[in-house]
């Protein structure tokens, strides 16, 4: 027999279907010792009508939120809602970001010096222009690059404009130098200036190849010219007035291994011809070049290539042709020396009675 609803427990939580009307919301279960309803300690109270805000079913609701009772000095973004979620993210964000930028900042000092420090030693190189004894080619205050890798790839040639270090030799009077600094953060800011080209190295110089290994340098011919091997050269490139400044020298064999360089300003550049009474002639070494100069890159209204001029194109052309001339001598030897072999061996043989001369 179904139970009527005066008979019903009060402490049943669950919603019954009576024969007698429809689903009613009974009260929560039993209070505590305290006496307190249960509605007050977070649990559910079922209420229906106007009164409720469980809706016009009489649903039951929360009286306070899913995550607890809220306390009173507790903002109510604290809670676990999509603001407090977003507001978390942002805190946590603006309180990482400076700590980190700080510390990766001495790492990325480091890997920028160390590359730095790669590409200027192996690769390529700023220099700057101290002296105006390349005019008007490259004036002071020029910012060239220097092509570290071209000569690994190719040898070096005529006209090729050189980077190489004269220390102990080529020492000149006025050369711009950097004062050395007390301060170790002042010379660590020169050191930087000078990997970039923007301050003087002291030992380093710059001037225009004019004779290799083995060439024969002189001057002059009747219009004043230098020659190389007998070849007067025209030099578009000198700074006006300089065939007037030439004087007399050589001729000189520019011996294995070393290079006769000159300035561009022959009237002002203490080049080659000048250091004749040092070791090597006036001379440099091969391995005393640092490397190529191949463009200038600052100021920018200067920004150009420095190409090998047309100058020592004759040069080569009778390089060239001594090279033709003499490879049919050399093929010739070389076709000889297998057939000079099979000679003796038909002699030894008795197969030939031709006399070979030893």
């Amino acid at each position: 027999m179904p139970m009527s609803n005066d008979e019903l427990d009060p402490r049943d939580t669950e919603i019954r279907n009576t024969d007698d009307g429809p689903a009613r919301p009974m009260a929560s279960g039993p209070s505590e010792d305290s006496g307190s309803p249960t509605a007050f300690r977070g649990g559910a109270s079922g209420v229906s009508g106007p009164a409720g805000t469980g809706g016009a079913g009489g649903a039951p609701f929360s009286a306070e939120p899913a995550n607890g009772p809220l306390d009173d000095d507790e903002p109510a973004s604290a809670g676990k809602g999509p603001d407090a979620t977003m507001n978390a993210k942002r805190k946590g964000k603006g309180g990482e970001k400076p700590g980190s930028f700080w510390k990766e900042l001495p790492v990325l000092i480091v890997i920028a010096l160390v590359l730095a420090f790669v590409i200027k030693t192996w690769v390529v190189q700023a220099f700057y222009i101290p002296s105006k004894s390349m005019e008007d080619t490259l004036l002071i205050g020029d910012r060239v690059l220097v092509n570290k890798l071209v000569y690994q790839v190719r040898d070096i040639q005529r006209g090729d404009i050189v980077v190489f270090n004269g220390s102990g030799s080529w020492d000149e009077e006025n050369t711009v130098t950097a004062d050395p600094a007390a301060n170790p953060l002042s010379r660590l800011f020169t050191w930087v200036g000078q990997q970039i080209g923007v301050a003087p190295t002291g030992k380093d110089y710059i001037k225009r190849v004019i004779g290799l290994p083995g060439d024969t340098v002189e001057c002059c011919d009747e219009q004043n010219r230098v020659l190389v091997n007998g070849v007067p050269l025209d030099e578009p490139y000198l700074y006006p007035g300089s065939l007037e400044t030439h004087q007399e020298f050589g001729p000189v064999t520019v011996p294995e291994g070393r290079l006769w360089v000159m300035g561009d300003h022959r009237s002002i550049s203490y080049d080659s011809r000048m250091h004749q009474s040092d070791p090597g002639g006036g001379t440099i070494a091969e391995d005393a070049v640092v490397g190529r100069a191949f463009v200038i890159v600052w100021p920018l209204d200067r920004i150009a290539t420095l190409p090998i001029p047309d100058t020592f194109a004759p040069l080569d052309e009778t390089a060239a042709g001594a090279t033709a001339q003499a490879l049919p001598y050399a093929l010739g030897a070389v076709a000889a020396l297998p057939a000079r072999s099979l000679m003796r061996r038909a002699r030894r043989r008795g197969l030939v009675d031709i006399d070979i001369r030893e």
